[in-house]
């Protein structure tokens, strides 16, 4: 039914960048595996189920004729996938490039029955983006499997899968290479934070003069320390292990976008972050450390191991919180995350501990013990309890209460920074600080940085990106006006009052119909040609025209002043009225939602299915100029622009 549409000289295309092919597996009499692979042409990519909501469109797995005939057994798996930060939309996107694939198991609970129905919804973008939706059929006698028509779904006991982050991947979603070095790389700097505190330094040069003076020769206690150091390494690893194999590799993904995880882990590190300010210390019995040190006393690699978990429980009042906060973070990634957390972590720690084994003269070069690791302790407390609300404001999000907004949110990090500064520059005090009659430079240069830092986040009350810390507030749309405290937007041409009938304002303020029938009436009425914008709530390009091009003053004036913008949303899954729903003559899809018919309306009328796709009206509906779709350049969409606009009433 879809005919592909070459796309010469500019003219339109219907793009089908995606080739699916269904394919079922026979486990046993009633269990069974369905799969559907996907091959995406080079430099197109599809969106996973996990990409978080607020970004761009979420895969979906909807299953048909369901009820009464099997049941799905566990959450629907994925292929491997990649993981990019989307500055547009300020979440990272999850996708597919090159290949994916999804899929589910099947138990069969109906002896009757033959046949497992599925709707798949994904969005595919390059420079464009395109919402489909594929239907296949599996039969479970014959074990054939095909893509079928939308007219050929049984709707009835229709079971929706929630296309949220908290579904499983079968090949570990969030953990693609770059992620994983990332929780490495943090991991690695926590064991290096953790060594500078009190309950750690002061145990490397008493830990490295035992092994030297206790053994036998030097290399003798070079082999002790080194042993020492990977036991360290493989107690905290072990601990990563445990946590994995407890919670399962991708459930601690699944809990990332939780409320319940988010609460709960905000209260955490607001406790850790106490401990570490000098409110109290978290502690493990003595008991244990008193049972482990009897161990440690028998000598060999067992009595060196014991040394080791000795140094982990003496230390964990400095290195629980730390730790807390690193399996937190590694659980919001999933699969192998806390392993690799626990092991850069470790590394860091024990790196020291080998090394001035190998080079004891090292020792005295070390600086001495004293307020300085405290303060290192107390900073450390200040960053635990920036992050915490991090974790609040994740709760916030997935809610839609509006109660921790972006400008709270910054207003809670200005506080806690500029507590902060004040406490390097000597001007606040702690329960566990030295006395100090002065300052040393290098507190001194980090009071400056955090002080600098501090300033530059004022600014975001007001409206500016933040772009240093992008990821980490909220959104701008979330928050108690879109255009900072105080703050209005520029460039409006028209009052909500003064707004036509259908008209609300759109970007930049821009006055936009979301109804072609109503926004092609007020062209008539007005005699101006109709900007035609084929866009999608989730689609990024649509995001990038509207926020780099469209807010360019040239281009804003044109918009404002001399057309009418209509902007058709091919991703509105607001339901039609049962009397308005209809089955499409083009792609023989049935016409459920407003998304589904503007989409068909830009199939139909302009043999096209990409976004954003522009093109300027006259108002008898003709073409002024050649449609286009993503165009970066200001200086080129204007011409295109003015070639449409300048062609109007000729």
């Amino acid at each position: 039914m879809f005919l592909l549409f070459a796309f010469v000289n500019g003219q339109a295309q219907i793009l089908n960048p995606v080739k699916w092919i269904p394919k079922i597996e026979k486990k046993s009499d009633s269990d069974f595996l369905i799969t559907v692979e996907g091959t995406i042409e080079s430099g197109w990519h599809v969106y996973s189920q996990f990409t978080p909501e607020g970004g761009p469109l979420p895969a979906e797995l909807i299953f048909h004729n369901k009820q009464g005939n099997y049941e799905l057994v566990g959450k629907a798996t994925e292929s491997k996938t990649e993981r990019k930060f989307n500055e547009i939309f300020e979440v990272d996107e999850v996708f597919f490039s090159n290949k994916g694939a999804f899929t589910q198991s099947i138990k069969n609970t109906n002896a009757n029955n033959e046949i497992i129905q599925l709707e798949l919804a994904y969005q595919v973008c390059k420079e464009n983006c395109i919402s489909e939706t594929k239907y296949f059929e599996f039969n479970l006698k014959t074990l054939e499997a095909k893509e079928i028509e939308a007219s050929a779904i049984n709707t009835k006991s229709t079971e929706k899968k929630e296309s949220k982050i908290a579904a499983v991947t079968a090949e570990d979603n969030s953990d693609s290479e770059t992620g994983l070095g990332a929780i490495f790389f943090i991991a690695f700097l926590s064991g290096f934070a953790a060594l500078l505190t009190p309950c750690v330094f002061p145990m490397i040069p008493m830990t490295v003069s035992f092994f030297t003076k206790q053994s036998k020769n030097r290399a003798k206690g070079i082999k002790n320390a080194i042993i020492y150091g990977l036991s360290i390494i493989l107690i905290y690893v072990f601990l990563g292990s445990v946590i994995t194999l407890i919670f399962g590799a991708d459930a601690l993904n699944a809990l990332s976008t939780n409320v319940w995880f988010n609460v709960v882990f905000f209260v955490l590190l607001v406790v850790f972050a106490s401990s570490f300010l000098g409110a109290f210390e978290i502690m493990l019995p003595s008991s244990w450390a008193n049972k482990v040190d009897q161990q440690a006393d028998r000598g060999g690699i067992i009595g060196i191991l014991f040394m080791a978990l000795a140094l982990a429980i003496v230390s964990f009042s400095c290195t629980g919180p730390i730790i807390g906060t690193l399996l937190v973070e590694a659980a919001s990634k999933g699969g192998i995350a806390p392993i690799v957390g626990m092991l850069g972590f470790s590394t860091a720690l024990a790196l020291p501990f080998m090394l001035f084994a190998l080079f004891p003269g090292w020792l005295n070069t070390l600086p001495k013990s004293g307020g300085w690791l405290n303060t290192v302790k107390v900073f450390l407390g200040f960053l635990e309890l920036a992050l915490a609300f991090k974790f609040l404001s994740n709760a916030d999000l997935v809610l839609q209460l509006h109660w921790f907004e972006r400008e709270a949110f910054l207003a809670v990090w200005i506080a806690i920074f500029g507590t902060l500064a004040f406490y390097l520059f000597g001007k606040i005090t702690l329960p566990h600080d030295s006395p100090a009659s002065s300052i040393s430079v290098g507190r001194l240069s980090v009071g400056l940085v955090v002080l600098s830092f501090t300033i530059y986040l004022i600014p975001g009350l007001w409206g500016a990106p933040l772009k240093l810390i992008s990821g980490f507030p909220p959104p701008m749309t979330y928050s108690e006006s879109p255009y900072g405290v105080g703050g209005a937007k520029t460039g409006s041409a028209v009052s909500t009052a003064a707004l036509p009938d259908g008209a609300h304002k759109g970007p930049h303020d821009i006055m936009a119909f979301t109804d072609y029938e109503k926004g092609l009436a007020y062209a008539k009425s007005v005699n101006k040609p109709i900007l035609l914008d084929f866009t999608g709530f989730a689609c990024v390009n649509c995001r990038k025209m509207e926020d780099y091009v469209w807010s360019d003053p040239k281009i804003l004036s044109i918009l404002n002043n001399e057309v009418v913008l209509i902007s058709l949303y091919v991703d509105d899954k607001r339901e039609l009225p049962k009397s308005e729903q209809y089955v499409s003559k083009e792609t023989g899809k049935t016409i459920k939602s407003i998304g589904n018919k503007w989409s068909d309306f830009q199939i139909t009328r302009y043999k096209a299915n990409a976004q954003p796709y522009y093109l300027i009206l006259d108002t008898n509906e003709k073409s002024l100029n050649k449609a286009v779709g993503y165009m970066p350049d200001v200086t080129e969409y204007e011409q295109w622009l003015r070639s449409g606009i300048e062609k109007f009433g000729k």
